[in-house]
């Protein structure tokens, strides 16, 4: 039963959600033939204040 988790930054559309959660558990059937009514994707979206690089949050860029 594979789980796969997707962090990224907030202001992706529900489409690009959608998407990616369906090429996703694809490419894991796959590879991993693993049924995919078994795959899990969990998608993490994070807010640019609650992110940083080198010092700096994605909000103050």
């Amino acid at each position: 039963m594979p789980f796969v988790t997707i962090k990224f930054l907030e202001g992706r559309t529900d489409d690009q959600k959608k998407a990616v959660v369906e090429e996703v558990t694809e490419v894991v059937a796959k590879n991993l033939g693993a049924p995919k009514e078994n795959i899990h994707v969990f998608l993490e979206e994070m807010k640019k204040k609650d992110y940083g690089v080198a010092g700096v949050r994605k909000s103050d860029i």
